[in-house]
């Protein structure tokens, strides 16, 4: 027999196919789901034991009344083709119409009504993370991105904590039971924090983490934990139990790690702080020193007799100026009475014909006279003693 290439085998297969499944109609639960930038929308139909891809084209995606959504149990109406050069095959959607809501979303809105009636949600008993951890137990798969994505983080982060490695299945059969008895494992080594999680998957491949025995291991766990499993959009029944939900492996870190670099520029402010405090301490304590000193220079001795020396001087002023001022006073009576003495003087205005008369030593006016009065008349040189005999009186013109 002629052996056949690659090429022709899925050209056969492919013509083969797609001409006896022309259009067929598949019943099945979506998982996978993308929504592509170029309007086509990528996705896996699956039931129990089985998975095929499926697309649709943007052509066809116009007269979808709803949006898909992962877990949704569906009935496609489509033809099948194969991709030669992969010698892949796949279902060719045209029509797409829900059929009720799928098993695996049943069963986690199942889950999480048991649960969250069991009190395994409640946030008033969420354990709080210590802020520097020294030891993190992982429990996660040692080949895939999460753990390298976690060694990263906490390299980039905080150096001084120890990650302790699990190597854990993640999805898969038994993978429930490694997953449980791990973090029972990790809850027994007394670390700091515990980080349960994976990378991103299809809902398929995170369901290990919406079992019962899974919550129930995280639950039961002393340690604070972290449930960090898929992308941000993905959440499991781990992540309602935990302490702390991380929306992926490198957040859990970020979540459970402080920040080396923010604690640098912490400790740069603190030294500036400081150093503005200390200058400011020793700013307030200089002014103080200069107000002691000043205070003390007003009230030494040496200021007390310096106050006391300029009031002594400012009264010996006050005292010689008051004193000039009572000699000019008395020198300006002396000259006044020396000026009178001077124009009264009989020597210097001595006339003959002219004396003084007195009568009982006393100057006394002519016209108060009477006879018999006894007077003294006076001149310069000469006194004379005198009786009045006669008095008249004469008319002034």
């Amino acid at each position: 027999m002629k052996a056949l290439s690659v090429t022709i085998l899925n050209t056969q297969i492919k013509s083969l196919l797609e001409t006896t499944f022309m259009q067929v109609v598949v019943s099945g639960e979506i998982s996978n789901l993308v929504n592509h930038s170029s309007g086509h929308i990528y996705f896996s139909l699956k039931d129990e034991n089985s998975t095929i891809s499926c697309v649709m084209f943007k052509g066809n995606t116009k007269y979808l009344k709803f949006e898909l959504e992962n877990g949704q149990k569906v009935n496609i109406t489509a033809n099948i083709t194969v991709f030669v050069p992969r010698g892949n095959y796949q279902l060719l959607c045209t029509k797409i119409e829900p059929d009720g809501v799928g098993s695996l979303a049943l069963a986690f809105e199942q889950l999480k009504v048991k649960l969250e009636a069991k009190g395994y949600f409640d946030k008033s008993i969420k354990k709080p993370l210590p802020k520097f951890p020294k030891k993190i137990a992982i429990v996660t798969s040692p080949t895939g991105a999460a753990i390298e994505d976690i060694k990263k983080v906490a390299s980039a982060r905080w150096s001084l904590c120890e990650l302790i490695l699990i190597p854990t299945l993640v999805q898969g059969v038994g993978s429930v039971e490694d997953i449980s008895r791990n973090i029972v494992f990790a809850d027994s080594l007394n670390c700091d924090i515990i980080v349960v999680g994976r990378g991103g998957g299809s809902i398929e491949d995170l369901w290990s983490y919406n079992s019962e025995m899974v919550a129930d291991a995280i639950f039961n766990a002393k340690t604070p934990i972290i449930s960090s499993v898929g992308h941000e959009i993905d959440y499991l029944i781990s992540d309602f139990v935990a302490d702390i939900r991380a929306a992926t492996p490198s957040n859990a870190m970020e979540i459970a790690l402080p920040s080396r670099e923010e604690y640098l520029l912490y400790i740069d402010s603190l030294r500036d702080s400081f150093s503005l405090n200390l200058k400011n301490i020793f700013s307030k304590k200089e002014e103080e020193l200069r107000n002691l000193k000043l205070h003390f220079e007003q009230n030494s001795i040496s200021s007390k007799l310096f106050f006391v020396e300029s009031q002594i001087k400012l009264l010996k002023e006050q005292f010689f100026q008051s004193l000039n001022q009572k000699f000019q006073i008395a020198s300006n009576i002396l000259e006044n009475l020396k000026s009178n003495y001077s124009l009264n003087n009989p020597a210097t205005r001595q006339k003959d014909g002219f004396v003084e008369l007195s009568r009982d030593k006393k100057i006394i006016n002519l016209s108060l006279l009477k006879i018999d009065d006894i007077v003294e008349l006076q001149s310069i040189d000469t006194i004379a003693e005198c009786k009045i005999i006669s008095l008249s009186k004469q008319k002034v013109k």
